[in-house]
């Protein structure tokens, strides 16, 4: 359907005479849609637009329009998979892909296909604090002190929450298991029971939850450590707290090929997901607080990022299906934690696809 539209578009251009003409010849206007969580914004629109519609244009002379849609993780994926055609899925976490491939949307295997495993960039789950650390909070267990006001989102909506769910309750498994040679599956379900009771607030996603946390609501804000150095660039005086043990985020990009089919624009948009993991759009997600898996571009800005004496994957977890199911499920420990805590209307209610 766009591949018509863009031909008759280009048919009235000739008839009117006002296509553009660049040495004489007729420059062609291609269309990429991207669908992508909130926290990489800025990455995109000033880093990896504008350097790839330069790249296109001298490879080919082609201008190239990009059309980007930014909400939660969890939000995008279900809104691709309810007909949103983004020919590109940039997501939170891989759980929201995995939600396309069993939609049928995403046919090829992207992990094989797609550098690095089609992991564009990382992060860290940390605590933001006010200047001056007023209530001293070093750990997740400050967090859950009495007085002291949590922010972080909903998983229903936020992929960012989920790692935020998933960092609390696997940290206090990691810590256990260190000291003792076993996890202690109690003590976790208590932190995190004990770190939920003081969430003041739920937002859709990472960015709002942080936006009411810059109007001044809650002592504290759980999020990617990215979304934090981007503030402190931007000159808030927020103070980043790195718990002893904590999940390291990573953050897939896959092509959505039924889109693309419809579309008739796949040699563009796979030049666009590959260019994504080039030494300057690497250093782009670097420069702007992200980790990155470019391992040359990781070593250039080691310096930047601290090192997390305990850190842990979505692999300790056994992988995304089994951590979905076994925290956010109907019988999952963080339901039955929003349930016995009175707020079941938190809680996931479609993890099972």
């Amino acid at each position: 359907m766009r591949g018509e539209m863009l031909i008759g578009l280009s048919v009235v251009c000739l008839l009117a005479g006002g296509c553009d003409r660049e040495n004489g010849e007729e420059r062609t206007k291609r269309v990429i849609t991207l669908g992508a969580y909130t926290v990489p914004k800025e990455v995109y629109e000033h880093v990896v637009f504008p350097r790839f519609r330069e790249y296109w244009k001298e490879k080919t002379g082609q201008v190239v329009e990009f059309q980007a849609s930014y909400v939660g993780s969890g939000s995008q994926s279900r809104a691709i998979a309810a007909g949103f055609e983004a020919d590109v899925a940039a997501l939170s976490l891989e759980w929201d892909i995995i939600r396309l491939e069993e939609a049928g949307l995403i046919t090829t295997d992207w992990r094989r296909e797609l550098p690095y495993g089609g992991i564009v960039s990382k992060s860290l789950d940390v605590i933001g604090v006010r200047k001056g650390n007023p209530h001293n909070i070093r750990d997740w267990e400050d967090l859950a002190k009495e007085g002291v006001e949590v922010l972080h989102p909903n998983p229903r909506t936020s992929g960012g929450a989920m790692w935020d769910v998933l960092s609390i309750y696997g940290s206090a498994l990691r810590e256990t298991e260190e000291s003792t040679g076993k996890k202690d599956l109690d003590y976790a379900a208590s932190r995190l029971r004990r770190i939920e009771r003081n969430v003041r607030t739920m937002g859709k996603s990472q960015r709002i939850n942080v936006t009411y946390f810059e109007q001044g609501i809650g002592d504290a804000v759980i999020t990617y450590e990215n979304e934090l150095k981007l503030r402190q660039r931007q000159g808030k005086e927020y103070e980043i707290v790195y718990p002893r043990s904590t999940i390291q985020i990573e953050n897939p990009v896959a092509i959505v090929d039924t889109y693309v089919e419809r579309h008739g624009n796949r040699d563009i948009v796979e030049a666009f997901a590959t260019f994504l993991w080039t030494e300057e759009v690497q250093r782009g997600f670097a420069e702007l607080g992200f980790r990155v898996p470019h391992e040359k571009v990781a070593n250039e800005y080691a310096w930047k990022y601290p090192v997390v004496d305990l850190l842990f994957t979505i692999d300790y977890y056994g992988g995304w299906p089994r951590a979905a199911e076994t925290m956010f499920g109907p019988e999952g420990i963080w339901t039955r934690v929003m349930e016995n805590l009175g707020r079941p209307e938190a809680g996931l209610k479609d993890v099972k696809r």
